[in-house]
């Protein structure tokens, strides 16, 4: 298993976990998987040494009966010590399509994935921000205001943002601390190279999200190719060596990828054994 990194500086979890959009669905609100397979999923990855668990209250099937949140409650709950479970606030959807929350409507958002959770305080929510094509303008500072006020309630451990900017980290950061980042990343698509460095300096997590692409030709194709003959050299598939070179990068980054598989799974968390070198390194930048 990979390193651990102190989420908010007191909470230690491993940095290779478990994204769990993809248990009740196979991509973003398409038709329902067997919930049986997404609990099992979520068995195995903490056998496995995941205590890093990423969700969200509107992961879930089109139809909305199989949710993301209840799966982890139903197969985890009680929660073991250590186990970190993050999720995101900020989406409302509704007839009219995708809309941002309000200041006013975070708290009831906040208190759905506590309960649904089955639990007295969420470890780590994510103000998300914009939508699918990318970040949203403007500022952020009244909605995560809102979010550092339920954390000095009690209802919140720690803060972080999703799909945010350099510029709305900073704006947030001014309010309140910020424990970690997730932002769109990957072997394919480093543009927020410049916001990892940022969270390094400060020790704020970056859990990049697709990172190994979002089902798209993304990370696999990455880097001319060069994923290939490193995943040769090393004898791992390309999508570990996607993973660990996010590893790599820097100490900060929190892998997270997501499945609906066992199988999958334990490829994915293999990746958390495998030490790149600097040839390794080099061909992929």
């Amino acid at each position: 298993m990979s390193d651990d990194f102190r989420l908010g500086g007191d909470l230690p979890i491993n940095r290779l976990g478990l994204g769990a959009m993809r248990l009740p669905t196979n991509g973003f609100r398409g038709p329902a998987r067997d919930p049986a397979v997404g609990r099992a999923v979520l068995r195995r990855a903490v056998e496995l040494g995941v205590n890093h668990i990423d969700t969200a209250g509107f992961y879930a099937d089109g139809s909305g009966t199989v949710r993301a949140n209840d799966l982890i409650r139903e197969a985890l709950h009680p929660y073991r010590p250590g186990l970190v479970v993050a999720t995101k606030v900020g989406p409302l959807f509704g007839a009219g399509g995708v809309t941002e929350a309000g200041p006013g409507e975070l708290r009831g958002l906040v208190e759905s994935d506590r309960d649904s959770l089955g639990v007295d305080r969420l470890d780590l929510v994510y103000l998300r921000v914009g939508g699918p094509a990318g970040t949203g303008p403007g500022s952020v500072a009244a909605r995560f205001e809102a979010l550092a006020a339920l954390r000095e309630e009690g209802l919140i451990r720690h803060l972080g943002l999703s799909n945010v900017t350099a510029a709305q980290l900073a704006e947030a950061r001014a309010i309140a601390p910020v424990a970690a980042v997730q932002n769109h990343f990957n072997t394919a698509r480093r543009g927020d190279a410049d916001l990892l460095a940022v969270c390094a300096d400060a020790g704020i997590g970056f859990a990049p999200f697709f990172p190994l692409g979002g089902g798209t030709a993304g990370a696999s194709d990455a880097a001319g190719g060069a994923l290939a003959p490193v995943a040769a050299r090393h004898g791992a598939t390309v999508p570990q060596i996607a993973l660990a070179w996010l590893l790599a990068l820097s100490p900060v980054t929190l892998a997270i990828a997501g499945t609906g598989s066992v199988a999958h799974l334990e490829e994915n968390m293999a990746a958390g054994t495998i030490a790149l070198t600097a040839r390794d390194l080099a061909e992929l930048s």
